[in-house]
């Protein structure tokens, strides 16, 4: 009943309040992170949503876009900027999908958008996690977000498709709101954020064997 014919409507108006609250830190965002990036504060990227279709996320800018000399971009570690940094501890970067919860894109709570790339990677039970909406937080951001390993991730946004409700999704934002104010997990060792998706070894023998 509640993943069926209340959740979305709770998210539309949880989104709009948020955005009707935090309007004036949006703003001083927005034209901070222009001066900052010294151009377009927000970062847009297509994105899988519910049933794999695609849509444009938002979020606030915190790397530049620095290239070499044969123009490819520069590693993460050296264009996230101090700025970008504390977006990302603070979680402040994520605030524009407020927006795309309000356009029925995203959910509040659910399993975090990825890349499309990552698409035809994922295995039978990987691809689970597109049987509903994205979210701005989720059992795996609660459970470690970038400390945790890609499988265990996968494991997490899985487990929360089959058991979507009201308790958990409010159990999941409160601990979310617990991480920010600690600032945990917010990148995996040795990397600035999260490695690359690969494939796990159970979609790479798959692959071999079709």
């Amino acid at each position: 009943m509640y993943a069926k014919y209340i959740k979305r409507p709770l998210d539309f108006f949880l989104s709009l309040c948020a955005v009707l609250v935090l309007s004036p830190v949006l703003l001083i965002l927005t034209v901070v992170g222009a001066v900052v990036m010294k151009g377009n504060p927000f970062f847009t990227q297509l994105r899988p949503g519910k049933d794999e279709k695609i849509f444009r996320l938002i979020k606030f800018r915190t790397m530049t876009c620095e290239t070499d000399a044969d123009g490819n971009l520069l590693p993460d570690e050296q264009r996230l900027t101090k700025y970008g940094k504390f977006l990302r501890s603070t979680s402040l970067d994520e605030l524009p999908e407020l927006f795309n919860i309000l356009v029925g894109d995203m959910a509040v709570i659910g399993p975090r958008p990825l890349l499309v790339q990552y698409l035809p990677l994922y295995n039978e039970r990987q691809k689970r996690r597109h049987e509903v909406r994205p979210g701005l937080s989720g059992l795996a951001q609660v459970n470690g977000r970038n400390s945790l390993t890609w499988e265990q991730k996968f494991e997490d946004d899985v487990f929360y498709v089959d058991h979507v409700t009201f308790l958990g999704d409010i159990k999941i934002i409160l601990t979310t709101l617990l991480k920010v104010i600690q600032r945990e997990g917010i990148s995996q060792e040795n990397n600035a954020t999260m490695e690359f998706f690969t494939g796990s070894k159970e979609s790479e023998e798959v692959m071999v064997t079709e």
